[in-house]
């Protein structure tokens, strides 16, 4: 059995040459994918509209006999695409969404793009403004953060903390907010992972978009703002912890020169659901 994609994907920026391991493991994830069959049926499993769909389901949609059907997803399943439940006595097929993240990563680790990590996000929308946060701003920061949990996919909080209590996360002078039109649409800060001394330039990223200005660019500006003052201010690592299912927030982090780390499989329970994470960091040019 091939290496499940929830373990450790990431290879350092600074490899010049892949491991034979990983690149045993990166080829066998993409001859997986070399039958047009195989990438269709991944693709309807990952477009169902229930996240899941059953094995005859599946054959019926992509006209293929079951049998051929059944064998196709369990080579996917064998390299850790798919995950494969009995259900009554049906086989319910899902995407395993950690392969969200590892099979970009292979691709961009063996491709070099990784070799040079982007600085900051580009293309910033013209009509936002980043600003640094200040207590009249706290109420919408609130609303936003009850937002983020409300959608299951942001955070293992389930509780919105009192602004005193978030004020003190956060390291100062590194939490802003973007405006839109007068109105906080999101925000970001910065907070310390460890009070010794020896990890004063490591910092854990909080990201927060509005529900009605996702996709606008207003985490590109955030992010933009964010990296550039850790960066001016000596932080050289910034590290956060992302759903796997929130592929916005991922590709997002990968265009402020984040990079993955690895899975971390079922790191934690969420209203008595355990979850993976995928783990990201960032350093600053020359660290």
């Amino acid at each position: 059995m091939y290496p499940r994609l929830m373990t450790s994907i990431a290879e350092p920026v600074q490899s010049t040459a892949l491991t034979a391991d990983t690149a045993g493991t990166y080829a066998e994830w993409f001859a997986t994918l070399a039958d047009p069959t195989r990438v269709r049926l991944l693709h309807a499993v990952a477009t169902a509209p229930k996240g899941s769909v059953r094995v005859g389901d599946l054959a019926e949609k992509l006209e293929i006999s079951q049998s051929t059907c059944s064998h196709h997803v369990r080579r996917l399943a064998d390299v850790g695409f798919l995950h494969v439940d009995r259900v009554g006595t049906s086989s319910v097929v899902s995407v395993n969404q950690s392969c969200c993240v590892g099979l970009p990563h292979a691709a961009d680790v063996v491709m070099g793009a990784l070799q040079n990590a982007p600085c900051c996000p580009a293309d910033l929308p013209d009509d936002v403004s980043v600003r640094a946060i200040e207590d009249s701003d706290l109420p919408a920061v609130l609303a936003i953060y009850a937002e983020g949990i409300a959608s299951g996919n942001a955070t293992f909080e389930t509780r919105v903390p009192t602004a005193r209590a978030l004020r003190r996360r956060w390291l100062p002078g590194h939490a802003w907010v973007a405006e839109r039109g007068g109105a906080v649409v999101g925000w970001t800060a910065l907070s310390p992972v460890s009070d010794r001394e020896c990890y004063a330039g490591v910092a854990e990223s909080t990201v927060y978009v509005a529900a009605s200005a996702r996709g606008t660019g207003v985490g590109k500006a955030l992010l933009w703002r964010q990296v550039n003052e850790a960066d001016d201010a000596g932080l050289w690592t910034l590290q956060t912890s992302i759903f796997p299912e929130n592929r916005a927030s991922l590709a997002l982090h990968h265009s402020a020169g984040y990079q993955t780390l690895a899975v971390r499989h079922r790191i934690a329970q969420l209203d008595g659901v355990w979850r993976d994470t995928v783990l990201l960091e960032r350093r600053r040019a020359g660290d």
